[in-house]
């Protein structure tokens, strides 16, 4: 029963993987009959059994159909035999059609060929033209770029090549001509930066060759701009009806200083205003900064240009060694300052970025400190002051020019006032010599007048006033020389010259009339001074021609009232203004008098010392000769007419006829002091050992002369015998000698009302000595008699009670 149950649970399966065996394909066989062999144990054999009844069954099947189909069939055999006969009969006319239709095609086949190949070549005809189309315009923008880089046209080129890059190559990127092309821009581009860096070179170095040009064009543009300014402000003053208080001379020096051109005009009849944009081609700027810009490169061209132009800039700003010696080296430096700035401010507004307000503003305080250093360096070298002076107007129209282009110059007119100094000395040292020259060609004599015209033409030259003078008839004399009216000249040309270096500097008229007034005292009390002393200290000016000096400048003094005037009438700043600064005309030549009335005191006691010298006395004589020497009685003459000479000291006035008085008294005072000193130092001379009593009467009769010639009031003024006190210590020593009376003298020494009160007991021990000695030589036999053993006595005595008192004295001291 377990058999037979199993049985019928296997037969099930069988059948189905008999059905699935015959179902599926070929390959999935495999795994079906797997199964097979993985049942129970017998199933194989069983599945095998099913199996072979299987194709019993469809063997069956199969015969049943056959015996079916079997007559039709035979049917159709029977049939494909009676047609056999008519297929061979078809199948040979099939084969001659077909061979007569191969003969007649092959006319037809030749020609569809000859078609077909036609066909293929319109096609390909047609793709050509296309293809050309679509590379033609490439092509030709590809000529048109390289004639536009044969024509120099860089940056269209560089145009042309985005226009190829973005459009047109993108259309035929895959033809090889194309990547050829697209190989070749980057190589067109370095060309052309290369070109356009070549032309930027050559217009760096252009504009450096011509920058003198440009500057020169740009300063005489601003020069004209600055004389159409004065013209209308003129026109202006006179339709407003200002006055200008101004002398006709300045008029012409502003006039001068004005309209004289700094620079020469090349063409008289040129009518077109040159521009910087008429001088300079800057299209290569233009070209390279747009070329940079498509590059996408600008920074590097900007930072290029900039390094550049502050390489030429120091090239510029360097000056040449030998520039201070003429103005055209100035002017050269100048000029190429300004061409430099002129097209750098040119750049900064045609451009955008290329160079910014910034950068030209470093630049220019960066070149205006080296100028000013350079300008500070090179004038301190001029000392022609016509020199600096057109080194001041190069200066001030080199500043309006460049401030006209909106650089800041402020520096450069505080240097101006430097330079201002500098030209004052210049104009000091120069007019030193002018002085020195006056002074040398002058004939220190009063200025004779013949006639009223020459009276008109000294008045015209120097403001000289005096009411009796003026009374006297022709002909008649000025008081002064001729240096006079000449110095004053100079002064006031002094001035002139002055004033040209304050025009154009930007200060108000206070300020140009202090500049005036501290110059012209710089003048008067350095240059003038000084030149005075030096000529008062000359060994050939003899005491006349000091006496003329103190003259002339007693009538300069009076001069720098007008002087004053003068500069008021310039500046129009009235002399009452608080801060007006005062002449010191009165200190310089009153310094200047007082010098030459010491240098008169001086030379006149140094010729009394060469009068002195004369003296030949025989200091052992025994009896005088009865009358003062000779040397002594032309002294006293000579004495006499000197003093006659300050008798021509000008008295115009009562303050000059005190002056005069003064003078003259002092020198008088100061000559016979001297005159004492010098018989005084005579007689106590080291080298003079011996002297007699004869010798001394001698002595005693020339100081007679000399206090007769006191006496006589050789000038006057003297109250009682003042002048005659010069004497008093010659007169009491000699006294004390002739009369012997030393017992009175000893006696009353030290007493106010002593007779001898001025004898110093040192100075007649010293004569006395020499006496002594005297009388020891001359007296051999003195001690035979009894009167000159007494003197001799007595001598000793007295030397001895001097000695005592000397040696008094210096023990009290």
């Amino acid at each position: 029963m377990a058999e037979s149950g199993e049985g019928l649970g296997t037969v099930p399966e069988h059948e189905r993987i008999l059905q699935e065996i015959q179902s599926t394909d070929t390959a999935c066989v495999g795994p079906t009959l797997r199964s097979v062999y993985d049942d129970q144990p017998n199933a194989h054999k069983k599945f095998m059994e099913k199996l072979d009844a299987c194709i019993r069954n469809h063997d069956k099947e199969i015969e049943k159909m056959c015996n079916f189909h079997h007559q039709g069939f035979v049917d159709a055999i029977t049939e494909l035999l009676k047609v056999r006969t008519d297929a061979e009969k078809l199948k040979v006319q099939v084969t001659d059609t077909n061979r007569r239709f191969q003969d007649a095609g092959k006319e037809v086949i030749v020609q569809t060929e000859d078609i077909i190949r036609c066909r293929i070549q319109q096609r390909n005809i047609t793709t050509v033209i296309e293809k050309l189309q679509l590379c033609l315009p490439v092509l030709e923008m590809y000529s048109k770029l390289k004639e536009q880089m044969s024509a120099k046209r860089y940056y269209s080129a560089l145009k042309t090549m985005e226009q190829l890059e973005n459009v047109y190559f993108p259309r035929v990127s895959q033809y090889r001509f194309c990547q050829l092309m697209i190989e070749n821009l980057p190589k067109l581009r370095e060309d052309i930066k290369e070109i356009s860096m070549s032309d930027l070179k050559d217009f760096l170095e252009s504009i450096r060759k011509h920058s003198d040009k440009i500057g020169e064009t740009a300063m005489k543009q601003a020069q004209q701009q600055k004389l159409f300014s004065v013209i209308l402000q003129k026109q202006n003053n006179v339709k407003f009806g200002k006055t200008i208080y101004i002398n006709d001379r300045i008029l012409e020096e502003r006039n001068e200083i004005v309209l004289k051109p700094v620079f020469e005009e090349e063409d008289e009849n040129e009518e077109e205003v040159l521009t910087v944009q008429d001088l300079v081609d800057f299209s290569p700027v233009y070209r390279c900064l747009h070329i940079y810009s498509v590059l996408g490169d600008e920074e590097t061209f900007e930072n290029y240009y900039r390094k550049q132009r502050k390489k030429q800039a120091r090239l510029v700003l360097q000056p040449q060694s030998n520039m201070h010696e003429t103005v055209d080296g100035y002017r050269r430096y100048f000029t190429q300052i300004v061409g430099f700035f002129v097209v750098e401010d040119h750049i900064l507004h045609v451009t955008q970025g290329l160079v910014t307000r910034a950068y030209t503003d470093e630049l220019w305080n960066m070149a205006l400190s080296k100028i000013i250093a350079v300008l500070r360096a090179h004038s301190s070298y001029c000392t022609d002051p016509d020199l600096v002076l057109e080194l001041k107007n190069l200066i001030v129209i080199f500043a309006d020019t460049l401030q006209g282009y909106g650089f800041p110059v402020n520096r450069l007119f505080d240097l101006l006032f430097e330079i201002r100094d500098q030209y004052n000395e210049t104009l000091l040292k120069k007019w030193a010599g002018v002085f020195r020259d006056i002074f040398e060609e002058d004939n220190y004599s009063p200025i004779p007048i013949v006639n009223e015209e020459e009276y008109k033409t000294v008045i015209s030259k120097f403001p000289f006033q005096d009411p009796d003078i003026e009374k006297q008839s022709f002909p008649k004399k000025l008081p002064m020389s001729q240096s006079v009216p000449h110095i004053y000249i100079q002064v006031k040309e002094f001035i002139y010259a002055s004033l040209k270096f304050s025009e154009s500097l930007h200060r108000s008229s206070t300020e140009v009339d202090d500049m005036l007034r501290k110059s012209t005292n710089l003048l008067l009390t350095r240059t003038l001074s000084s030149c005075l002393l030096n000529l008062i200290k000359k060994p050939h000016i003899g005491l006349t021609e000091l006496v003329q000096i103190i003259i002339n400048t007693t009538h300069l003094e009076q001069g720098c009232k007008y002087l004053e005037d003068f500069i008021t009438n310039i500046t129009n700043i009235s002399q009452e203004t608080v801060h007006t600064t005062r002449l010191y005309g009165l200190s310089t030549f009153k310094d200047a008098r007082h010098a030459a009335e010491g240098e008169i005191y001086t030379k006149l006691n140094q010729k009394i010392d060469e009068f002195v010298q004369l003296a030949d006395y025989d200091w052992t004589m025994s009896e005088p000769d009865g009358r003062a020497s000779g040397y002594l009685m032309d002294l006293i003459n000579f004495l006499r007419s000197i003093f006659q000479v300050f008798t021509h000291l000008p008295t115009n006035s009562n303050d000059h006829a005190a002056m005069s008085g003064k003078v003259a008294q002092t020198a008088c005072m100061s000559a016979c002091q001297h005159l004492s000193t010098s018989l005084m130092q005579m007689l106590l001379d080291s080298e003079l050992k011996q002297i007699s009593m004869g010798a001394v009467q001698q002595f005693n009769l020339d100081v007679i002369q000399c206090e007769l010639f006191a006496s006589s009031e050789p000038v006057p003024g003297f109250q009682g015998d003042t002048l005659q006190l010069a004497f008093i210590d010659l007169r009491q020593l000699l006294d004390l000698f002739m009369v012997w009376d030393w017992s009175t003298y000893l006696a009353d020494y030290g007493q106010p009302a002593s007779k001898y009160l001025r004898v110093n007991p040192n100075t007649a021990l010293t004569l006395l000595e020499k006496m002594k000695d005297t009388s020891k030589k001359n007296n051999i036999f003195a001690q035979f008699r009894k009167n000159d053993r007494d003197k001799q006595k007595l001598i000793e005595t007295v030397v001895k009670q001097l000695r005592s008192l000397v040696n008094g004295m210096s023990q009290h001291t």
